[in-house]
């Protein structure tokens, strides 16, 4: 089983860079690049909330699981 994080695809769908959205959600590029490459081991609710705020959208367009026979 596996989360995946579609945040690439939200930042396409709404013609924005990594780096706009990592200023405006204050958090730094680096460490939005472990959320992004899905690196990451937890995200705080706090900055779920933020980029979902930015990018006009809902934690599951973000974040989605799929079982291991799915990948």
């Amino acid at each position: 089983m596996a989360i995946i994080v579609n945040l690439d695809v939200m930042l396409a769908k709404r013609k924005m860079q990594s780096k706009e959205l990592a200023e405006q959600i204050g958090i730094t590029l680096a460490n939005l690049s472990v959320l992004k490459t899905g690196k990451a081991r937890a995200i705080r609710f706090t900055t779920l909330e933020a980029i979902c705020k930015v990018l006009d959208c809902q934690p599951g367009d973000i974040l989605e699981y799929k079982n291991d026979d799915e990948l």
